[in-house]
């Protein structure tokens, strides 16, 4: 009998194991037919091997109920059922005169046509076929199958003759069955051992896929779903798929099936999708379920795995814009101190060249070309001085005055500088400022440079001519400034740039890039907010807001 336990060593399918087995059982046995029923999940796994008068042999194996489409397999006409069966006659106990029970739970049956006859005991089941009145086993030994998870199964020995058994008959029977058993229980261990090496082999697999560093997120996705059908009981079917935030990562052969396991995967508490394994089709598995409690921890593991991939994958991003946001403050802080340091150096020259030119203008009797000229210069001065003023603002150099002001009349104040440039620019300047303004405080210097950088910026946009609005409202939030133009507009990745220094669209000679960069600066520097709406051709609107003078502190530079 040690050929029982040298086909559990053997890795073969499950079928084919207990098609030799059952056959070295009835050869062993000396019995006409032997037949085992052994739990399944869900199902029952029914195995038959018997003898024919006019055949040498012939094994047969019958699918649990409800597979393989209900079809029975060739075998004896019907059979009874044997669980209910057995433990009728344990219930009887000594009470049934037709049944005995011999050692270890096992159960003779020496008159099963008396035991199943109308006269027997209701509580009792009626059977039919092959121990009924016309059936061909009159004998019977049932023995309990079972293992250190409980009973496990039964194993049934019949015999066409009545008396076929005897004591020593049934205590070889059992020896066989005890055989049996230990070949279950090693053959379920080596199928335990085989699963958790392909579940091994898919976390190392997917623990690979996760650190190959020149894979993209979406390569590595796909490596999963490739790895998943290996772990699972029946690679050959078995179809996986991975679906993050709407995005599915699939088997070229997959198909959704009625049988499939899932997972989700939960990163910091929020779903962003599920694993899943899929069996396709009505295909017969030997259980009804075909996943095994293991497989769903692993599809858990797998989940988890996937989210920590995610969530490296966002950490990853969140650090290298940290990284770029740093790298960009160090050259920002490393202009502001070079153009300081330029401004510095500037003024003094500049404020010669001013004065000395204002007092060259105040000289009587100078002809028009000269006094012309020296307005030129004048003028050219003046826009240096305000570059210069510009620069040592952007470095946050320049000292401020704070106040509580009106900010239509600061507006007011600088609109009438730029009335007669809008007339010649043909551009149509319209004011809608709201009366009842609360006041705000602001450095009422910077306040103007804001506003004259606005204009500016807005009548360069509109080369053509067309619309400058301003605008003021109030209301919980604070005090607000529209500007408005109807120029070219923006696109998309200008607007991302318009607040960095020196970022400009224009020729070298015809702009610094400093002076939005200077607004984005003296607004935060108020505790206030500037946004920008703007498309190419549908010009610009730009929103700032400033808290109420109660609201905030003056900043000390």
């Amino acid at each position: 009998m040690h050929q029982i336990l040298l086909c559990a060593s053997q890795d073969r399918p499950k079928r084919e194991f207990l098609s030799d087995v059952m056959k070295l059982i009835l050869e062993h046995s000396g019995c006409d037919a032997v037949e085992t029923w052994l739990n399944e999940g869900a199902g029952e796994l029914r195995c038959e091997a018997y003898t024919r008068m006019d055949e040498e042999g012939a094994f047969t194996v019958v699918p649990p109920d409800g597979e393989a489409g209900g079809q029975t397999m060739a075998g004896p006409k019907g059979r009874p059922d044997m669980g209910k069966l057995y433990a009728a006659v344990l219930d009887a106990g000594p009470a049934c005169g037709y049944a005995t029970c011999i050692g270890h739970g096992s159960v003779w049956i020496h008159n099963p046509r008396r035991l199943f006859s109308p006269d027997a005991s209701p509580d009792l089941p009626i059977a039919s076929g092959d121990i009924s009145e016309d059936g061909g086993y009159p004998s019977l030994a049932l023995v309990p199958l079972r293992s250190d998870r409980g009973q496990i199964g039964l194993l049934a020995f019949k015999g066409r003759k009545g008396g076929s058994f005897d004591p020593g008959m049934l205590e070889h029977l059992e020896a066989i069955a005890a055989k049996f058993e230990l070949a279950l229980h090693h053959r379920f261990l080596q199928a335990k051992l085989h699963e958790r090496v392909k579940e091994l082999a898919c976390l190392y697999g997917i623990a690979r896929a996760a650190s190959e560093p020149g894979l993209s997120f979406e390569q590595k996705m796909m490596s999963i779903v490739a790895l998943l059908p290996r772990a699972w009981q029946y690679p050959a079917h078995a179809r996986g798929r991975i679906v993050i935030e709407g995005r599915a990562y699939q088997d070229p052969l997959f198909a959704e099936g009625t049988r499939k396991q899932t997972a989700p995967v939960t990163v910091k508490g929020g779903n962003r999708g599920a694993v899943e394994v899929h069996y396709p089709g009505q295909r017969p598995f030997s259980q009804g379920n075909p996943f095994l409690d293991e497989e769903q921890s692993l599809i858990n593991n797998v989940a988890g795995q996937i989210a920590q991939m995610i969530e490296q994958r966002e950490t990853e991003a969140m650090q290298k814009e940290l990284e770029d946001q740093m790298a960009r403050t160090d050259r920002l802080a490393a202009i502001g101190q070079l153009a300081a340091g330029v401004a510095h150096e500037l003024n003094e020259p500049l404020n010669a060249v001013l004065g000395f030119a204002q007092l060259i203008q105040k000289t009587e009797n100078m002809p028009g070309q000269a006094r012309h000229d020296i307005g030129k210069i004048v003028e050219a001065a003046l826009h240096a001085r305000n570059i210069v003023r510009e620069l040592l603002i952007n470095a946050r150099q320049a000292a401020p005055s704070w106040g509580s002001v009106d900010l239509n009349r600061v507006i007011e104040d600088e609109l009438s500088l730029f009335e007669s440039l809008c007339a010649k620019s043909s551009v149509d300047l319209r004011r809608m400022l709201a009366p009842g303004l609360p006041e705000i405080t602001v450095n009422k210097s910077r306040m103007l440079q804001v506003i004259s950088n606005l204009i500016i910026n807005a009548l360069q946009a509109m080369p053509q001519g067309g619309v400058l609005t301003l605008a003021t409202s109030f209301d919980d939030g604070g005090v607000s400034l529209v500007v408005e133009d109807t120029g070219v507009g923006m696109s998309d990745d200008v607007k991302k740039n318009i607040f960095l220094p020196f970022f400009t669209t224009r020729d070298v000679d015809q702009g610094t890039g400093l002076g939005l960069a200077v607004v984005h600066g003296i607004v935060a520097s108020h505790s206030g907010r500037i946004s920008v709406e703007s498309a190419p051709g549908k010009g610009a609107r730009f929103l700032l807001t400033f808290p109420y003078s109660e609201a905030i502190e003056p900043e000390e530079d």
